[in-house]
């Protein structure tokens, strides 16, 4: 089994020991927070664990953030993605800030389908690898806060990435346009769309792109909570339909490495994951009620051979290498 999608990077024996009762491998995620964020550090954790660990962790890189004023950014960022592709990077993540946050020099926002981009993204295609996109946030992002929704918690805490009455941001439409023109320019570059594609709310929007654009897939990381708001039967007929586009993934974070904390909190730390992980099984495999985010649902019943792509083949199709 495949998490493709999580923020993890330890190998203490009590966490290695959780990843093989599960029989997991993990794809670490490193991504930009902004243009003095010191990811390479993280990147390299990552690339090491997976060097060390090579049955239980893979890596994803990314670029720096678009340096305007600089004529070798381009081939900069061509050239690391280069070196860490050869160092066993199975793909390159961009994160949610082209869109929301990064500007361009005439004080516009920067979006992902800006030319800057264009020639770094043929050379993830020409090197056969991934990309990964959190482009958008949910679109609970731009509507007032709802305590009873999934997403509820993360806009209260993180205020700052609650875009409800900033109308100077774009909206939601907008960057997922963005996002989609992308695929349309590239053809031949695969994206896997993090978060359902941050289409979430309905599943019939993730398909309507699936359908348009066959270099497209998504993972289901941290979007449990949504899936379990739709329609059992919509929901697992999607999963049904698109069983060869939809990866399993957590989004799961690290704030404390196990290997930090004293031998007898570790397992006291590794709990809460391994409770996602029996929320996810419990929705994706089980028949009966289970509660997901506070919102007690159905299980979907997916058949063996859905989450065998799910769970496994389609990271190993989507992401080649991993």
């Amino acid at each position: 089994m495949i998490d493709a999608h999580i923020h993890y990077g330890d190998d203490s024996p009590e966490f290695l020991a959780l990843l093989a009762e599960f029989d997991l491998k993990l794809l670490n995620i490193s991504f930009v927070h902004g243009p003095d964020d010191p990811w390479r550090n993280q990147a390299e954790r990552y690339r090491s664990l997976a060097r060390a660990h090579p049955t239980r962790f893979a890596w994803c890189t990314s670029i720096d953030l678009p340096r305007f004023d600089d004529p070798t950014y381009t081939a900069s960022a061509i050239r690391g993605l280069e070196e860490d592709f050869a160092a066993g990077a199975v793909a390159c993540k961009v994160w949610k800030n082209i869109g929301m946050e990064e500007r361009r020099p005439d004080g516009s926002y920067l979006t992902i389908d800006d030319p800057i981009f264009d020639p770094i993204f043929d050379a993830v295609a020409a090197a056969g690898r991934t990309l990964l996109l959190h482009i958008a946030e949910p679109l609970a992002c731009w509507q007032p806060l709802d305590p009873s929704g999934p997403h509820y918690s993360y806009y209260s805490q993180n205020p700052q990435w609650h875009m409800y009455n900033r109308p100077e941001v774009p909206s939601h439409a907008a960057l997922i346009a963005a996002r989609d023109r992308v695929m349309e320019k590239h053809p031949a570059l695969r994206v896997v769309g993090a978060h359902l594609g941050s289409l979430e709310h309905d599943v019939d929007e993730v398909a309507a792109r699936l359908d348009r654009y066959p270099n497209f897939a998504v993972d289901i990381s941290a979007r449990l909570g949504n899936l379990a708001r739709q329609p059992a039967d919509k929901v697992r007929a999607f999963f049904d339909r698109y069983q060869d586009r939809i990866l399993f993934g957590t989004d799961v974070v690290m704030r404390t490495a196990p290997a930090a904390l004293p031998p007898e909190e570790r397992a006291a730390a590794l709990a809460p994951l391994a409770e996602t992980y029996r929320t996810h099984f419990a929705y994706l495999e089980g028949t009966t009620e289970v509660t997901v985010r506070g919102y007690t649902t159905t299980g979907l019943g997916l058949s063996p051979s859905v989450l065998d792509k799910l769970y496994t083949a389609n990271a190993q199709a989507w992401y080649p290498g991993i």
